[in-house]
């Protein structure tokens, strides 16, 4: 019988060397450093949210309510086209506060004076469209804000009709 082959022996398995400790402590400082990082930006994230829903709700407690001033109606003679026809019309202004509406209510008369020149002057075809009556608001909007004098400044904001009638 043959001999077998000596059996090598295998090589006996050398412990892994240890990782150096430096290692693990590295990844231990990574992991921590960028939990405090997380952390610390969820932190300002959810204050600096919170600040901005303060402000916000400051900001409306702040803010005025519209002021609104209703004019007389005014009734006047449309520019002929097929007989007599006839505008009446409701207007309420908006403007920026108090002291504007007391600043237009003083110069009242010189306001309905230049509305009836701009309303008489306009025929029926010309405003019983919408984009004919979103064009009058703007003209309207235009001969209120026109100044009086150098002193006096009407904020108004906007014109409403609150009843349009071509008959």
């Amino acid at each position: 019988m043959a001999k077998a082959p000596p059996k090598q022996k295998a090589p006996a398995e050398q412990p892994s060397e240890p990782k150096p400790k430096w290692k693990k402590r590295r990844w231990l400082t990574i992991l921590l450093l960028f939990t405090v990082l997380a952390g610390g930006g969820a932190g300002a994230r959810f204050f600096l949210q919170e600040n901005d829903a303060a402000q916000a709700e400051a900001s409306k407690k702040k803010e005025k309510p519209p002021v609104f001033l209703s004019l007389e109606s005014f009734t006047v003679n449309l520019q002929p086209e097929a007989g007599d026809q006839y505008l009446q019309v409701g207007l309420v202004l908006k403007v920026k506060d108090n002291a504007t509406v007391e600043a237009v209510k003083r110069q009242m008369p010189e306001i309905r004076n230049r509305l009836l020149l701009l309303l008489s002057s306009k025929r029926a075809s010309e405003i019983s469209t919408v984009a004919g009556k979103q064009k009058l608001s703007g003209e309207i909007l235009a001969e209120v804000k026109q100044p009086f004098s150098p002193e006096i400044q009407q904020q108004v904001v906007d014109v409403f009709f609150t009843s349009f009638v071509i008959q």
